[in-house]
């Protein structure tokens, strides 16, 4: 026996819009959780002529005064440029927060740069944060390193190193 039923016109019509210009899309969500909080977020991508991206975010509430925060995107580019980042921050029911995150990315030519680095209040107010950052020229080969780093008992410092394409440091300009 056949159990063939009826599309109604309506939805193939829908159906036939919506695969013919399907370069978005979109998902929000929130909904209770098991610590007593909410978990709440949203999802989007798209794809088309000028390249692709799909990126995401949720926070999740404790309940007892804390929260996280969670993103992240990705992107391909229609000349072959890539890249992606993501970051996390808690944030403690005494008033603590920690942050961190991070990026890589990749030119069509192949230059690149990656960075990442992280950030803490504590309950006392004692502040620190730190970031690296390496980034090279795939025309030129030349590179920097460099690194930031801030505290409340140590102030800020910075450091940068250049090298030219055969590995030599040089000025950085």
């Amino acid at each position: 026996m056949s159990m063939r039923r009826a599309i109604p016109v309506g939805v193939i019509m829908v159906l036939a819009l919506a695969a013919s210009q399907a370069e978005a899309a979109r998902l929000r969500y929130a909904r209770p959780n098991a610590q007593g909080g909410v978990t709440a977020g949203t999802v989007s991508g798209y794809s088309g002529a000028r390249g692709s991206m799909v990126r995401g975010r949720s926070v999740t509430t404790n309940g007892a005064g804390g929260a996280t925060a969670v993103s992240g995107m990705a992107v391909h580019g229609a000349q072959g440029g890539y890249g992606a980042r993501a970051g996390t921050t808690m944030v403690g029911a005494d008033g603590s927060v920690t942050h961190r995150s991070g990026l890589s990315a990749t030119s069509a030519q192949g230059s690149t740069v990656q960075s990442s680095g992280s950030a803490t209040r504590n309950a006392d107010g004692t502040v620190s944060q730190s970031r690296t950052t390496n980034a090279t020229n795939a025309v030129t080969g030349k590179t920097v390193n460099s690194s930031t780093s801030y505290s409340n008992s140590t102030g800020l410092t910075h450091s940068a190193t250049c090298y030219d394409a055969s590995g030599a440091v040089t000025a950085c300009r």
